[in-house]
């Protein structure tokens, strides 16, 4: 069972569980997992044997200002169907992010570091957690910058600017890993059977958002030189960010499972795949 259905994320794991599994994927409509007696009900329904909790309250800077939903969806929210999982003896598998972390490491994130969330949403996101790991069957997938072929996001937003040939300028001083939807769900499916705990799944290597802007420009047959770089005070957003958010991949790697590839060939694939829809 998926939760968060027809997001980027859950429509990709819909399409390749697909594959070699019975998939039932729900949408918000289908299950708000805010709604506890919902989520008990649909889950001694269904009785699934795994649940992949996709479903969350994303926006960044919405969560500051509407944080009773952050908190009722990213936190609540995690915790009946953690609980209703347990009722049923699924196993839940909890996609989590790097907003967990304050940003202050120069060096990529181990699994085991303490977080230390600054934002409401990676605050909430944090406390969902925190219900995972009570539960006896439950693993935590922390991810981070992650875009897809479905639903907005930064990858598909450069590539609608640099159509346009017009110059922008993009944040310099926050470094992380661009995810491809398709490559982290290919490692989910590695990660079903193995054991539960906490792990780290991004593309490999680092950049910051205005480099990988140039990048996804220079990809697209655009002038890269379009793109400014500018500080996060500039920019002025509502929510803290982490300065440095890189995960590190041991836990993949002890599992014998291959972390996935270099973000700058997966974002290849993308505009790749992007320009034959």
């Amino acid at each position: 069972m998926i939760t968060g259905g027809n997001g980027q994320l859950g429509k990709e794991l819909s399409r390749q569980l697909k594959e070699s599994h019975s998939v039932i994927s729900l949408s918000r409509k289908e299950l708000d997992i805010a709604e506890n007696e919902k989520v008990e009900k649909i889950i001694s329904e269904i009785k699934p044997d795994l649940i992949i909790h996709s479903a969350a309250f994303t926006a960044v800077d919405q969560c500051e200002t509407e944080r009773m939903k952050a908190f009722e969806v990213n936190s609540l929210g995690t915790g009946y169907l953690v609980m209703s999982a347990g009722r049923v003896g699924a196993k839940i598998i909890y996609i989590s992010t790097d907003f967990v972390f304050d940003g202050q490491r120069h060096s990529p994130y181990p699994e085991e570091e303490k977080p230390n969330p600054q934002s409401i949403y990676g605050l909430s996101k944090w406390l969902g957690e925190q219900f995972v790991l009570q539960s006896r069957n439950g693993t935590i997938i922390r991810t981070s910058w992650l875009y897809g072929h479905d639903g907005k996001n930064f990858v598909k937003t450069m590539l609608d600017l640099a159509k346009m040939n017009k110059e922008i300028k993009v944040v310099n001083d926050q470094i992380g890993s661009p995810t491809y939807v398709n490559d982290l769900v290919e490692t989910i499916l590695h990660l079903i059977n193995k054991k539960t705990g906490i792990y780290h799944v991004s593309n490999s290597g680092e950049c910051s958002w205005f480099s990988f802007a140039r990048t996804i420009f220079k990809e697209a047959g655009a002038n890269p030189n379009l793109v400014n770089p500018i500080t996060t005070e500039e920019y002025g957003a509502l929510a803290p960010r982490p300065r440095y958010s890189v995960l590190e991949h041991h836990a993949l790697m002890r599992e014998d499972v291959k972390p996935p590839r270099h973000w700058k060939d997966a974002l290849q694939e993308y505009i790749r795949k992007e320009s034959y829809k």
